[in-house]
């Protein structure tokens, strides 16, 4: 593909240095060791999301069997990982792949403009120096699927008067003290349970203030199986044997809640209970009013969230929020709580493709008029995929399989001299459904603005690995959908 001198001219140019990022780079490396690349990081690190987030006791709420690379094995013991140890993992990877020399940091991507006549795009991108234009043959975006420069805090009535200090968890700064004092974590997420606990530790007293409840699985912080596979056998089976293990349980509960929800909701609550005792208010507390999986289960390593409760330093209250006041928030049920630091873990602000903009021809495409195929490409645009993990299971289950697939298609567009690739929507039948089928807020007050699925295949987003496998690593090409072109 790569046929010109340019040094600002690439076979692929990789979005973002995160933890897909990375991995597309090796993949790409590995199976297409001919293609020149570059990865663009708009900023001045490596690890995306684990590098941005330093809230206190940041881990990962998925198992590192499943969240760790298909082709580097996890060999820690922790199998729920913490921050540091991640960050340190997908650098280290960086760094023994050799892709680190292929970053450029501080190139925030604006702009990608397609021409067919070059089969070039043209991508703007922001430096320190100013503006400057990169090209390539394809255009790889792996800078996921949230802004980075702020998180989703609601317009909360009389913020203003509260003369404590205010902090979105995406904004958390080393200088941030919370050691005797009183505090209060709004939400009920992923990043909320796992901060209660964690600032429980030093804090006079922690209160998780939610809306509504979240369903919590406790789960081993690490994995006995894995480890004992790891004593006894090649790291690399090992850990192959601990993934699919892993996989084939995740697929497996996920059937499970959406066959039988009210079964699962009588474990889960009644776990629960166990680990809280029975005077334990267990509704409204822990009694969420969706089914499981309706939005993201969160998990919590060894029931620390559990313990915290019971220990008497944290407390979870359910009610809304009235107003702030001079010294804490005010409740609609009157009760007010008093506190000298709010942490609002109130979500993500979603935004497709990183926030950059795409022509094709002279023509803008508004994302939310395109239909995603195979959850990796859009229709109707070329040469062009970005990397979205499930929503039930891993990030890097699918991210390493859409990096298997763009390479595949590499492959095949030299072999048969095509130099384009474009998925085209011709069936009338395929109805349009929103590309994440969550019911979360921070799903819901953004997917408007992202391609679309469709109602079945390749238009349809599978969130199962299994079945992902066998049609993205195994399945055709040049399936009448996709379409080759170019000489």
């Amino acid at each position: 593909m790569n046929t010109t001198a340019d040094p600002t001219y690439f076979d692929v140019l990789i979005v973002g240095a995160g933890l897909s990022g990375i991995g597309a780079a090796c993949h790409l490396q590995q199976h297409c060791p001919d293609r020149r690349y570059a990865i663009v990081e708009a900023r001045d690190a490596i690890g995306g999301t684990w590098d941005l987030f330093r809230y206190p006791g940041i881990r990962s709420d998925s198992d590192m069997y499943t969240l760790g690379y298909s082709f580097r094995p996890w060999r820690q013991a922790k199998a729920i990982a913490d921050g540091d140890s991640i960050r340190d993992y997908i650098r280290d990877t960086a760094r023994d792949y050799g892709v680190d020399r292929h970053i450029r940091y501080r190139h925030r991507v604006v702009h990608a403009a397609w021409s067919s006549p070059t089969s070039r795009w043209t991508v703007d991108v922001e430096t320190d120096a100013g503006r400057v234009q990169l090209q390539c043959g394809f255009l790889y975006m792996c800078s996921g699927y949230y802004r980075y420069e702020r998180g989703y805090q609601p317009a909360f009535p009389g913020i203003e008067r509260f003369g404590g200090r205010v902090v979105h968890p995406q904004q958390w700064t080393p200088e941030i003290d919370y050691a005797g004092q009183r505090v209060v974590v709004i939400g009920s997420g992923a990043t909320a349970v796992t901060l209660m606990p964690e600032m429980a530790k030093q804090a006079a007293h922690v209160t998780m203030l939610q809306r509504s409840p979240t369903y919590i699985a406790s789960l081993p912080a690490e994995d006995g199986v894995a480890n004992a596979l790891r004593r006894h056998l090649p790291a690399k089976t090992a850990y192959a044997l601990a993934r699919w293990k892993n996989v084939l349980f995740g697929i497996a509960f996920f059937q499970l809640c959406r066959r039988a929800p009210e079964l699962v909701k009588k474990l889960l609550r009644g776990r629960a209970r166990r680990a809280l005792g029975a005077d334990y208010p267990i509704d409204p507390h822990f009694a969420p009013r969706y089914n499981p999986w309706d939005q993201r289960l969160c998990a919590i390593p060894d029931g620390d969230l559990f313990a915290a409760l019971r220990r008497g330093r944290a407390e979870i209250v359910t009610d809304h929020i009235e107003t702030f006041t001079e010294h804490g928030i005010r409740l609609r049920s009157g009760q007010e709580l008093t506190a000298d630091l709010v942490v609002t873990a109130t979500g993500l602000d979603l935004v497709a493709l990183g926030g950059m903009s795409i022509s094709v021809d002279g023509v803008s495409v508004d994302l939310a008029k395109t239909m995603s195929y195979k959850g990796m490409m859009c229709s109707d645009v070329p040469n062009l995929a970005f990397a979205i993990g499930y929503t039930n299971a891993s990030w890097t289950l699918k991210c390493d399989l859409t990096a298997e697939y763009i390479c595949r298609v590499l492959h095949y567009m030299r072999a048969h001299g095509h130099t384009r690739c474009v998925p085209r929507r011709r069936d009338p039948s395929v109805q349009e459904e929103p590309l994440i089928d969550f019911s979360s807020g921070y799903v819901q007050r953004a997917i408007d603005r992202f391609p679309k699925q469709g109602s079945r295949s390749p238009w349809k987003l599978h969130q199962n690995y299994v079945l992902d496998l066998i049609t993205l690593r195994h399945g055709r090409l040049d399936d009448g959908v996709m379409e080759f072109s170019g000489r």
